[in-house]
């Protein structure tokens, strides 16, 4: 699976970062920033909740290619 943001979507809320750190942080100003593109298994929990916790639905998963 990897993850996809759309940028133009992201409000920089920071769900996502206190839902799945190892995956999500905000930069110094805050936007987003994709520390992994792949993740494990045991990372697709974390992300689905972040997924559907994002105000903008800006965070979505994808079969990787």
């Amino acid at each position: 699976m990897v993850v996809i943001v759309d940028m133009k979507k992201c409000i920089g809320s920071g769900m996502c970062t206190s839902i799945a750190a190892d995956v999500f942080k905000l930069d110094e100003n805050g936007k987003l920033v994709l520390i992994k593109h792949e993740i494990t298994s045991e990372e697709i929990e974390a992300i689905r909740d972040a997924v559907f916790c994002c105000p903008v639905e800006a965070i979505s998963l994808a079969e990787a290619k």
